[in-house]
């Protein structure tokens, strides 16, 4: 049996960590709103959202998702509610972050890798931010193809003038007090059912199976597919380890670790949707529909690893 202080560290001290980040996250975006912020910063991204016949909330989501990607889940969250933003482009809208919410982790994944790495961790950031800009880019077309030249939009009586501080944030803490159950209701048990399957070792068989079922990537170095191993069993930082030391022994190439980095990114992706992005998602959207964007995204993310990583190896090889 764990102890209580095991228990807390594993799971209560993270949980409360991602519970304040999404209600922080959902206070931002309530009182971006509130102040009709949200206008300025769609603004931003009006140009690129309005080819894409995205909404304005799109644009806004879009640049908020640069500084604080829960709080753009946050506002699409609200504006997909309230009815002014329908399901498909809600979807579309989601895809469409993925560039700025990447960006914003490229920081923390480039001075994790390089230390270890050296230039082919510019190479692998370099890949994986050429992905993310394919997805956007892809779903700038899509968007254009499916959907209907959004209406111009229109300030609402008084939105000109100046801006009644108190009442903006009176509005946003009543909405914030509104959603906060919910999320906190949808959030923890998500959380803790994670935790479970973690600690019975659920993903660590299904890590293990797909380990074990790699012979298609005989293309590749035995080294590099243990190095896609340790990818999928602890996370990037026991990958990183191995590739250095494989790199500097001269067991892999420099194209050979950027292209089990790739793969291994690619392979880990349900266990990292569902592991850490199911319980963040279901704070702001219902169970069903949390789960369908992140699989849409999550999937697109895929393929489009995929084929840079293809890309890369018809180039290099």
């Amino acid at each position: 049996m764990e102890t209580l202080s095991a228990v807390w560290h594993a799971l209560g001290w993270p949980l409360c960590r991602l519970l304040l980040g999404l209600a922080l996250g959902l206070l931002i975006a309530n009182t971006l709103e509130a102040l009709r912020w949200t206008r300025h910063l769609a603004r931003l991204a009006r140009p690129l959202a309005r080819v894409a016949h995205l909404p304005p909330v799109a644009g806004a989501a879009f640049a908020l998702a640069f500084v604080s990607p829960a709080s753009a889940n946050g506002l699409l969250s609200e504006r997909h509610e309230a009815g002014e933003i329908s399901r498909r482009e809600l979807m579309l809208a989601n895809i469409f972050n993925s560039l700025p919410a990447f960006l914003t982790h490229t920081p923390t994944i480039f001075f994790l890798t390089w230390p270890v790495l050296g230039s082919p961790a510019i190479i692998y950031v370099l890949l994986t931010l050429l992905a993310a800009v394919l997805r956007t880019g892809g779903l700038v077309l899509a968007g254009r193809l499916i959907l209907p030249l959004p209406a111009p939009a229109t300030e609402a009586p008084g939105e000109s003038g100046g801006t009644d501080w108190r009442a903006a944030c009176a509005k946003a803490w009543k909405r914030f007090v509104r959603r906060l159950p919910k999320l906190v209701y949808f959030t923890v048990p998500v959380y803790v059912l994670m935790y479970v399957l973690q600690r019975y070792g659920y993903f660590t068989a299904a890590e293990d199976w797909l380990a074990r079922h790699m012979d298609w990537l005989s293309f590749l170095k035995p080294q590099a597919v243990g190095v896609i191993v340790l990818h999928l069993a602890a996370e990037l930082g026991a990958a990183l380890g191995a590739a250095g030391g494989l790199l500097q022994t001269g067991g892999l190439t420099p194209q050979d670790v950027v292209l089990a980095l790739m793969v291994g990114n690619i392979l880990s992706t349900p266990m990292r949707a569902i592991r850490h992005q199911l319980p963040s998602y279901a704070g702001f959207y219902r169970p069903a529909l949390a789960l369908r964007l992140i699989l849409v995204n999550q999937g697109l993310r895929a393929l489009s690893m995929a084929l840079v990583a293809w890309l890369y190896w018809l180039i290099v090889c």
